[in-house]
């Protein structure tokens, strides 16, 4: 099978990976030059499907499940250190009601929180543990995967080509074109819409941390992601429109607020970079397949990217192979299921 994958970012390589495995000839095809420099650049990189359950429907936690094992085998330095949330003592509601909706986490005392991450010693009396919750740096990630699917799978990559029409010489003799262009395949996807995430990443010696830590803010809850060498990942905002690139100084005050209430050390760290791109959703924040003729969309993966990808492109696969159904992401009423 001639399989041509539309867009490298988080979605179009696990989907380009998924077809690979299975024997099929895969060439990659990427407006820019190179991969996971979308929206996947600017992720968190959080294997988190408890703390997802949060404020997201179970089927997050089910498709995340599966992909924190995808990850973990397929590239290196995916660190299972669980994840910790935690509040100031005035916000403690908002941290049970957070444990409320969700299951997996352990209550934890402020001595654990200091045997956990000794940098927030006496900072807070109470967290939630997730014990079983990964994360990983996803330019690294991505760079990895992309180098599998070269060297191992002989994948193609066609770069700085763009393609929005399923008959252009790049995607003519394909058998199968998995669609994973994200809010650019709104050409075709109609109800897709844009939701603007800004994150910024902060660099210091005066604090360290092991693994991410969610900070339950009033506003604008904020994760705070160690990606080694004193740099941190701090996100992210969610804004509903299609405006890439630019960061508007509320958001980063708000950020920078939040996580200065998590350790006044970040006050004083150097910021190295700001960042914002455009996730695609559809109305109901959840990912779909969909099968037209010859092309599968894989798309509306939201805030979910890494959590969801690897397992919505293992169910493309089997689409593709078997013509297998998967209701719960190719009903467009999920109360069906």
């Amino acid at each position: 099978m001639r399989v041509a994958v539309v867009g490298g970012g988080v979605a179009g390589l696990t989907c380009a990976h998924a077809f690979a495995q299975r024997g099929a000839r895969v060439t990659l095809i990427e407006r820019r030059a190179a991969t996971g420099q979308g929206c996947s650049w600017f992720a968190g990189g959080m294997l988190a499907p408890w703390c997802e359950r949060e404020s997201a429907e179970p089927l997050i936690a089910e498709l995340g499940f599966e992909s924190l094992d995808y990850w973990r085998r397929t590239v290196p330095d995916v660190p299972q250190e669980g994840s910790l949330v935690l509040a100031p003592p005035r916000d403690l509601p908002d941290l049970k009601r957070f444990s409320r909706r969700t299951e997996g986490y352990e209550w934890i005392d402020g001595a654990r929180i200091a045997a956990l991450e000794p940098d927030l010693e006496g900072r807070f009396d109470q967290g939630l543990f997730f014990p079983t919750e990964a994360h990983l740096e996803p330019r690294k990630a991505l760079a990895a995967l992309t180098t599998k699917l070269t060297g191992e799978f002989g994948v193609r990559m066609a770069y700085e080509s763009d393609v929005v029409d399923d008959e252009s010489s790049l995607t003519a003799d394909a058998d199968i074109v998995v669609d994973c262009r994200g809010l650019a395949a709104r050409d075709r996807l109609a109800d897709l819409r844009g939701v603007k995430g800004e994150m910024l990443v902060l660099f210091t010696r005066e604090i360290a941390l092991k693994r991410p830590v969610r900070m339950l803010h009033p506003r604008i809850p904020v994760y705070v992601v160690p990606r080694g060498d004193g740099h941190f990942m701090i996100g992210a905002t969610s804004i509903e429109n299609d405006e890439r690139g630019r960061v508007t100084g509320r958001s980063m005050l708000e950020l920078l607020s939040a996580v200065y209430q998590l350790h006044p050390a970040f006050g004083e760290a150097e910021i190295t970079e700001i960042g914002a791109d455009v996730r695609p959703a559809f109305p109901d924040n959840l990912p779909r397949i969909r099968k037209r003729g010859r092309t599968i969309y894989v798309n509306g993966l939201y805030r979910h990217g890494f959590l969801a990808a690897p397992a919505l492109a293992r169910r493309a696969a089997e689409v593709a192979f078997e013509g297998a159904y998967f209701p719960e992401v190719m009903d467009e009423d999920r109360r069906e299921w």
